[in-house]
C-alpha cells in the first residue's frame, strides 16, 4: 500500500514546528475546537511520549498526536488525536501504519486504554469499538456514537468512567 518509502519514529523537540505546521495545512484554524485540543487546553501544549510521526527525508508527512489522560481519575489511558497526513501521502497507508506502532507501543509500555472521538468504520481495524453513551466524557460537544476505546489491557474499559483530563507533567509542545 505505501507507494513511497518513509521512515517512522517517536516525535522529538525539534519536530514540533513541523508538526504544528502539517497539523495547520490539514486541519486548518478550525483544529482548535476539536475535544482533543480541550482536552489539552491549559496543560502548556501537553504531549505524550508515544507521539509518532512519518518523515520522507526532512520533511514530516504524518503525525500522530497521543496525550496521557485521566477518566474519572483513573490513570492509565490515553487519548489519541489528532492524526494529520500530508494530504500529498492521504492514502498510502502512513496514519494506519503511525496507530498500529503507537498501539503496540503503549501496550508494551502499560497503557490499559486507549479513546479517541473518530469513525468506527476507520478504527474498527485497530479494535476500537463505540464507548457505552455517558460512560467517557470529553470537554465541548461531542457526538456520543463517536467515542471509542480500545483495551490494551482485557477488561480495562469497565474500570474508566467519567470526565477525560490530560494527566500532568507530560513533555510540553504541540506533537
Amino acid at each position: 500500500m505505501l507507494q513511497q518509502i518513509a521512515s517512522t519514529r517517536l516525535v522529538r523537540p525539534g519536530d514540533l514546528g513541523a508538526i504544528s505546521a502539517l497539523h495547520a495545512r490539514v486541519f486548518g484554524p478550525g483544529r482548535y475546537a476539536r475535544s482533543a485540543y480541550r482536552v489539552r487546553e491549559g496543560k502548556a501544549g501537553t504531549r505524550s511520549r508515544f507521539c509518532r510521526l512519518a518523515e520522507m527525508g526532512d520533511r514530516v508527512i504524518a503525525a500522530l498526536r497521543l496525550t496521557e489522560v485521566t477518566i474519572g481519575g483513573t490513570q492509565g489511558a490515553v487519548l489519541l488525536g489528532p492524526i494529520a497526513v500530508d494530504p500529498q501521502f492521504a492514502g498510502q497507508g502512513y496514519g494506519r501504519r503511525l496507530v498500529a506502532e503507537a498501539l503496540e507501543d503503549m501496550k508494551a509500555n502499560g497503557v490499559r486504554l486507549v479513546v479517541l472521538v473518530g469513525d468506527e468504520l476507520y478504527y474498527g481495524r485497530f479494535g476500537f469499538r463505540p464507548v457505552k453513551p455517558g460512560q467517557i466524557l470529553l470537554p465541548g460537544p461531542v457526538d456520543p456514537a463517536r467515542v471509542l476505546a480500545v483495551e490494551l489491557q482485557d477488561g480495562a474499559l469497565a474500570c474508566y468512567r467519567g470526565i477525560i483530563s490530560a494527566c500532568p507533567g507530560q513533555k510540553t509542545g504541540d506533537g
